[in-house]
């Protein structure tokens, strides 16, 4: 990489930081407390008026669980295939299906046969943000509010997610879906070709 290229990618490290932070919601005072980097080192490296080091972005992609590369913005090597890194979070494994800064996510979750006894409804959740899911085998137990929804293949879904909501397996061989989820609200659009009658 030639150095001019070199310091256009250091360039655009201000601005993916503080959109990065942004679409979290979060602060600088939150950021540095998380990272252990000073609340105005944090500013100068948003405004551009630090220059990123190895020892500064490492933390810093790992708060934002991102890959380093997508975080100083290195450019694509061009292999289109991403390699997830699969991860276990109450008792499901998921697999992103992106890695982009912002915007909505991709994961593809499994969730073994219910361990918990039968009747006991999954813990549910609140946050920010729009979820949209399709399962692709087994069933799914959707606890959403006050009501309870078993999907099968095929069947999709989509809600709120300040609405409480939790998933549990609602058969006997583990369940997979898709699952796709935007922060800040963002609402699938699902287009059909229409009918000819």
């Amino acid at each position: 990489m030639a150095q001019d290229d070199v310091t256009d990618v250091l360039t655009g490290v201000g601005p993916r930081l503080r959109s990065l932070r942004q679409a979290r919601g979060t602060t600088l005072a939150q950021v540095a407390e998380a990272t252990g980097i000073s609340l105005s080192t944090l500013s100068r490296l948003e405004s551009g008026q630090r220059k990123p080091t190895l020892e500064l972005l490492l933390p810093l992609a790992r708060e934002y669980r991102v890959q380093l590369d997508e975080l100083v913005g290195a450019p694509a090597t061009g292999d289109p295939r991403i390699h997830p890194k699969p991860f276990t979070r109450y008792g499901q494994t998921f697999v992103p299906l992106t890695h982009h800064l912002g915007g909505l996510h991709a994961y593809k979750q499994i969730v073994p046969p219910r361990q918990a006894p039968d009747g006991v409804r999954p813990e549910l959740n609140v946050h920010e943000g729009y979820e949209w899911l399709y399962v692709l085998s087994g069933r799914l137990w959707l606890a959403l509010g006050d009501h309870d929804l078993v999907l099968g293949a095929g069947e999709a879904a989509e809600f709120d997610t300040r609405t409480p909501h939790g998933f549990a397996n609602a058969g006997d061989r583990p369940v997979e879906f898709l699952s796709l989820y935007g922060a800040q609200g963002e609402r699938m659009h699902v287009r059909a070709r229409p009918s000819e009658g």
